[in-house]
């Protein structure tokens, strides 16, 4: 790299150079695409939409500009399409600057609901120069691009000169591209970057310390980052990932362009030293020295104050930073120094108060329980700085620090670390501990200034732990007698540090800042001292103001405010101005912990990528999609499955401690257990304190303590052989009354991570203790387990109340990163339920001596809310077998026999959900001590466990063996191939020829473009002409499923115009044209084609109608007539019939013949007979048929030879009384004075080609009952005759007599010509459907 000048390495807030700058740009079409363009080379990005949003955009090629954006998160992957190659000529003719401003790298990508955003490094100041050509920068204002959405681009500033300037512009919204500016869903992202406390280089690794990092190197390689603490880790690992999959020629250019930017949180700071101050002269040169601190705060347990403390499984702890203190001088000198900080590595919490100093400390895992991640903590320290000399500040007076100690020095103590091999002294050892209370020391008339006298207990140390030093060779070129260019020294490394000193006390703020800056001090001492050197006054104050800013910056970060002392560490005195600021401090402390946090917190989890949810951003490589598959083909070879067993139990107290003593086995040792050790105990209890005022409000421990000690006692009587597994306390939580205990075989631990506790109360509503849950969750190898105790609210008939209390509790509990209890693979709630039995006393008593409990059950008031999906929704319980555990008289096995009197009920239950969890078994068990009997159930629990370095191996071996079969081509992003659909489709070729390409995510070959799916089968030609083939409407819904129907019938064809006002076909198969199914029989010369006639299985629903199924039976003259024949059947006269569709195996289906003249009619086959014949339906009149030839047909149908037999031939229909009204404006047609003609394929036909005469209008409502007037319920009026009134009333269903038809009547006077709606323009008879209007 390029050096910089001398000069110019500490220009106070500097932006970085140019040639460390790129520029952002944009093109919209054909697809949107964001890229990074520098002088020689572009990187650019592509949303690449899901198929489902492809299928809903019409389009399978990019996500829209713009759509209503879901505010929770996606299940799947978020894809983006890059691609990284040289500016060559016109590739970036299309695109435009995104933002007038040059951008200084990019810290990778994320997604926000359905959003893709890069972030890129918008503003940026230098802080520091580690050394000529090192120069660390700090991020001042980032901004976040959005992928697939313009909705948040930054267009142009308001003012188009001033560039700088964002005042006026809502993330460059300020000309107005929308009235209302809307929100950026990254702005607390944005907040959190660019508060200045994130810094980056692009000259070397800022997360790895100077000895971790090759003394001479050129350039620094990515993949040596160290991720705790690279803290865009998260969004810069994509862009990780597909740089490690370039060539090595892409890989260095990409290296080069400084697109890709690591990172850092914590502090960075250069003091520039002039020559007459600094320790080592150099007569060479006149140039400055450069003293430098910088503080790395890890990722991997990063959270504020009060939401992050202690340890956690993988033995990352809170608050957890290293410091490195360095000098540079132009002698050809490196020197360096790094020391950790670190909360206290033991389970403990603390939560925020209102009063200062007063926040209590929680120990939530028990010594057993913490030694294997304390000793994973300390064995981590060892291997990357080697031995560890911890200095303990904690308070030996503070019950809640001193507490702390006790637990630390258990740690120390029975940590590997701190045993000396060979049997030598402890000051051989790896671990070495010093307390020293910081309080007590500093509480003289010195003051702080004692605190000096660490020195003494630490000196040993630090003499052997040494420091880094590196020296440039002799040998380093010199030219003109001018010094060589920076980056063409050669340094060698003198000595390295050995060792490290681990500095606590309660925050690792500012009583552990002043000590770090005593030992910084030692060792700089030490270092000059072994030259012979000495360091002026002036230089000590640059050094102590460094550490003052470190101090203050570091508390910043996870306090709120600066850190306290920071008086004296930078003056080396506490003034009366230092006090006052401390207090003021500390008041602004208060008000950030308790109100602040919480949203910090939820933003560094989204930033770390920690979100429940939150979706990952992968870069689209058409190869991941067929590693994917493999590996799921090929998991039986990096996981497996383990059955583990759990016991669960649950215990109401009654506020009582008598029982402590007593045996538990009964409980804890079932024996149902037999041989089996269960890895878990998970113990309830309830009311373990007395619930009174005084205590709702607040948590007291001792009573949990002390049923903790019982149940391990209790255990280890049980478990005692040598072979059994010994049980330590995994983690505890406590509610004020509601407790939860979880135990662990010592031998399980190891798989057991990720350990976390909640509490949610639910007791005047919310404010109190009393009623609640707690919970605990842990990962069991690769199975998340949820355990939760509850206590919820008391009373017989506060079901109500109970259901709110579980939902409060199952939506408001949560735990680290947003996690909630339905995100587990297995939940057990078990506790006092309160759920009652609603029977009355005497019911239930004597239910219970008869041990009735099916009965007792049916009325159990948590089964019933189960069953009505008002509570525990999927939940499972199984069959109780065991009596009501309350509430018994203390001591005794009677149940309730106090004033009170209450009714028995199982309010202690067990529930599960998780499809891995099998219960063996479920009991009460007969503990006496009291009014509540204890239950306990044992579970079988299936585990997953993923070898994930083994998975990685196979991982890789895949990508490498299909890479090398298909190519390492990705997606070519360049004008021209953009218009292509297949860039996921690359190395998916057809299995065998004549098949498709393999479909992917975003392309499926049955679609064509995200086009609805479409049939190419083309229907058989029928051997007649006169036929069209049709799906067979009889064939099985199961294409595969054996049937003796075909696949396809044949048809009459019909030309017929009215044909699409009716539907003919029911199939789910086909929606044919309703003109098919009219015969084709009719003359060539016919004027008229009409509709076909009335066919009640067309309706869409079946209300107020029977199916067409359920017919009567053949010959049945009483009630009702049955319905007109099914469809493409007709009755003939020799009482035979005849299917209209030509089948291409023809099934013959007898139909009865007419009855005689004057009787009702049937035309509906025999089968199946129901004593209840379907409800009238309406009849077409007379003057809507067309007529027909018959000589023309393919069926002989049944045709009266007169006008007296066609009307003995009639189906007599019941009709509907309506009341008379003026206001009706059709004619009301009789049944009886209209002759019926025989149906034909669906149409009634005529000898007589006239049409009717229409009758007169009735006047009368009896002479419309009479006549039948009304359209049956259910039935839909014609065309032309629909009612004006729509409330008709309804007669009583019998049979009308038929009466004699009287003369047709002439019809009424017109005023004007009707109009023939439907009728064919040659025709010249009027047989269509007319608007009939009263005279």
């Amino acid at each position: 790299m390029d050096a910089n000048p001398p000069s110019a390495a500490l220009w106070a807030g500097q932006a970085p150079s140019p040639e460390k700058s790129s520029q952002i740009l944009i093109r919209e079409y054909p697809h949107r695409a964001i890229a990074i363009a520098t002088e020689s080379h572009a990187l650019i990005l592509r949303h690449s939409s899901t198929t489902s949003e492809a299928i809903v955009n019409g389009t399978l090629a990019s996500a829209p500009s713009a759509r209503p954006r879901a505010p929770s998160f996606d299940n799947g992957t978020a894809k983006c399409m890059v691609e990284f190659s040289s500016a060559r000529h016109g590739l970036l003719a299309d695109y435009r600057p995104l933002t007038p401003r040059p951008i200084y790298g990019t810290l990778g990508l994320i997604s926000i609901g359905r959003d893709v955003f890069l972030c890129a490094i918008t503003q940026a100041s230098r802080v520091a120069t580690v050394r000529p050509g090192e120069t660390v920068e700090r991020i001042e204002g980032v901004q976040f691009f959005c992928l697939n959405s313009a909705d948040y681009d930054d267009v142009v500033a308001l003012d188009p000169y001033d560039f700088d300037d964002d005042s006026s512009s809502v993330y460059g919204q300020g000309l107005g591209r929308r009235d209302v500016p809307v929100e950026h869903p990254c702005l607390e992202l944005q907040k959190l970057l660019g508060n200045g406390t994130f810094y980056y280089s692009t000259d070397f690794d800022v997360t790895n310390r100077m000895q971790d990092r090759p003394a001479d190197a050129i350039a620094f390689d990515i993949d040596n980052f160290d991720e705790s603490f690279l803290w865009n880790s998260y969004m810069i690992q994509p862009l990780v990932e597909f740089r490690s999959r370039l060539q090595k020629q892409e890989r260095s250019a990409l290296d080069a362009s400084r697109i890709l930017t690591s990172a850092i949180r914590g502090f960075c700071k250069s003091w520039t030293i002039p020559q007459g101050s600094a320790p080592l002269r150099s007569a060479k040169t006149g140039l400055p020295s450069y003293l430098t601190i910088i503080s790395r705060l890890s990722c991997r347990r990063a959270g504020t104050r009060f939401n992050s403390r202690g340890i956690d499984d993988d033995g990352n702890v809170a608050n957890f930073v290293e410091t490195e203190t360095t000098y540079w001088s132009p002698s050809g000198v490196v020197f360096s120094y790094a020391q950790v900080r670190g909360s206290v590595p033991v389970f403990w919490e603390q939560a925020a108060g209102l009063l200062p100093n007063q926040q209590k400390i929680t120990i939530t895992r028990s010594s057993d329980g913490t030694q294997p991640a304390f000793d994973k903590h300390f064995a981590d320290l060892e291997q990357a700085y080697g031995a560890v000399h911890i200095v303990n500040l904690l308070s030996a007076t503070k019950p809640g620090e001193n507490e702390l100690t006790t637990l630390y020095r258990h740690g120390i103590h029975h940590c590997p670390l701190s045993r000396p091999p060979g049997g030598h002294s402890r000051d051989h050892s790896l671990l070495r501990d010093t307390e020293y209370d910081f309080h007590a020391e500093t509480k003289g008339p010195q003051g702080y200034e004692a605190a000096n006298q660490i020195r003494r207990y630490i000196e040993d140390s630090a003499d052997g732990f040494a420091y880094y030093l590196a020296q440039e060779s002799d040998d380093a070129p010199e030219s003109n007698g001018r010094s060589a260019s920076p980056r063409s020294r050669r340094y060698v490394v003198v000595l390295q540090q050995e060792g490290v000193f681990r500095t606590n006390c309660l925050d690792c703020l500012d009583r552990t800042n002043l000590i770090q800056t005593i030992i910084s001090r030692m060792a700089v001492e030490s270092f000059l001292g072994h030259r012979g050197e000495g360091a002026p006054s002036d230089f000590w104050s640059r050094h102590a103001s460094l550490w003052a800013d470190n101090g203050d910056a570091l508390s910043k970060i996870y306090a709120g405010t600066g850190a306290l002392k920071s008086s004296f560490t930078r003056h080396g005195k506490m003034s009366f101005a230092g006090a006052i600021a401390d207090v003021r401090k500390s008041a602004t402390r208060l008000y950030y912990n308790n109100f602040a946090d919480k949203a910090r917190q939820n933003t560094i989890d989204m930033l770390l990528g920690r979100l429940v949810g939150q979706v990952p951003v992968v870069l689209f490589d058409p190869i991941s999609d067929y590693v994917a598959g493999e590996l799921q083909k090929r998991s039986r070879e990096f996981s497996s499955t383990e059955k583990i067993h759990i016991w669960v139990g649950t215990f109401n107290l009654n506020g009582r401690t008598d029982g402590v003593d007593e045996d538990l086995s009964p409980w804890l040792c079932p024996p149902e257990l037999g041989t089996v050790q269960p890895e878990i105990f998970a113990v309830g209890f309830q009311e373990i304190v007395e619930l009174n005022p005084q205590q709702i409000m607040n948590s007291d421990p001792t009573r949990k303590q002390l049923w903790e000690k019982a149940i391990k006692r209790t255990l280890d009587r049980r478990y005692g052989k040598p072979e059994d597994d010994k049980y330590v306390l995994l983690r505890s939580g406590q509610l004020v009354g509601a407790a939860l205990c979880i135990f662990v075989k010592a031998s399980v631990l190891h798989n057991i991570k990720n350990v976390e506790g909640s509490v949610k109360k639910t007791g005047l509503s919310g404010m109190a203790g009393n009623k609640g849950a707690v919970a605990i969750r842990l990962d069991y190898a690769n199975t998340p387990i949820c355990f939760v105790t509850a206590h919820l609210a008391a009373g017989f008939t506060n079901y109500d109340e109970r259901n709110k209390d579980y939902a409060t509790i199952d939506r408001g509990l949560r735990f680290q990163r947003n996690r909630g209890i339905g995100d587990h693979d297995s939940v057990i709630w078990f506790g006092d339920f309160n759920y009652r039995i609603g029977l009355g006393l005497e019911t239930a008593k004597e239910l219970v001596r008869k041990r009735d409990v099916e009965r007792l059950y049916e009325n159990d008031q948590l089964n019933l809310q189960m069953v009505a999906g008002l509570a525990f929704r999927f939940y499972s319980e199984p069959r109780i077998t065991f009596m009501p555990t309350y509430k018994f008289d203390i001591g005794t096995d009677e149940y309730d026999s106090s004033e009170k009197a209450r009714i028995p009920a199982w309010t202690d239950r067990i529930l599960r959900k998780g499809g891995n969890l099998r219960q063996l078994s479920y009991n009460s068990a007969p503990l006496r001590f009291s009014d509540h009997r204890p239950v306990y159930s044992v579970f079988e629990s299936t585990v997953s466990i993923v070898n994930e370095r083994l998975r990685d191996k196979i991982s890789r071996e895949i990508y490498e063996r299909r890479k090398v079969d298909v190519g390492g081509d990705t997606a070519n992003l360049a004008p021209g191939v953009e218009e292509s659909e297949d860039e996921d489709l690359i190395g998916y070729d057809a299995i065998e020829p004549g098949l498709p390409p393999a479909s992917s995510d975003r392309q499926k070959w049955w679609l064509e473009n995200g086009r609805m799916a479409r049939s190419n089968i083309v229907p058989p030609k029928p051997d007649n002409p006169a036929y069209q083939t049709i799906l067979n409407p009889k064939r099985p819904a199961n294409p595969y499923a054996p049937a003796d129907e075909q696949d396809w019938v044949n048809i009459p064809r019909s030309e017929s115009r009215l044909s699409s006002f009716s539907s003919m076909s029911t199939s789910p198969y086909e929606h044919v044209n309703h003109s098919m199914l009219l015969a084709s029989t009719a003359s060539s010369t016919t004027p008229r084609k009409l509709p076909p006639a009335y066919d009640p299985s067309t309706l869409p629903a079946k209300v107020g109608r029977m199916q067409i199924s359920e017919e009567s039976a053949a010959g049945q003259t009483e009630g009702p007539p049955p319905p007109p024949p099914p469809r493409r059947q007709t009755a003939s006269a020799n009482g035979t019939s005849t299917t209209v569709a030509t089948y291409q195996q023809p099934h013959k289906r007898p139909v009865p013949s007419p009855a005689p003249s004057g009787s009702s009619v049937s035309l509906v086959p025999k089968q199946s007979p129901k004593p209840k014949g379907p409800p009238p339906v309406a009849r077409k009149p007379a003057h809507l048929t067309a007529p027909v030839s018959p000589a023309s047909s393919t069926s002989s149908t049944f045709v009266p030879e007169n006008t007296a037999q066609r009307d003995q031939a009639r189906i007599q229909l019941p009709g509907l009384t309506r009341r008379s009204t003026a206001l009706v404006q059709t004619s009301a047609l009789s049944h009886d004075n209209v002759p019926t003609p025989p149906v034909r394929n669906g149409i009634a036909n005529t000898e007589d080609s006239r049409p009717p005469q229409l009758p007169r209008r009735a006047v009368s409502s009896a002479s419309v009952a009479k006549e039948g007037r009304g359209t049956p319920a259910g039935a839909v009026g014609l065309v032309g005759l629909a009612d004006q009134e729509r409330r008709p009333q309804l007669a009583a269903r019998k049979p009308l007599i038929a009466q004699k038809p009287s003369p047709p009547t002439p019809p009424v006077p017109r005023r004007s010509q009707a109009v023939d709606l439907l009728g064919d323009d040659a025709g010249s008879e009027i047989g269509g459907w007319e608007a009939l209007k009263p005279s």
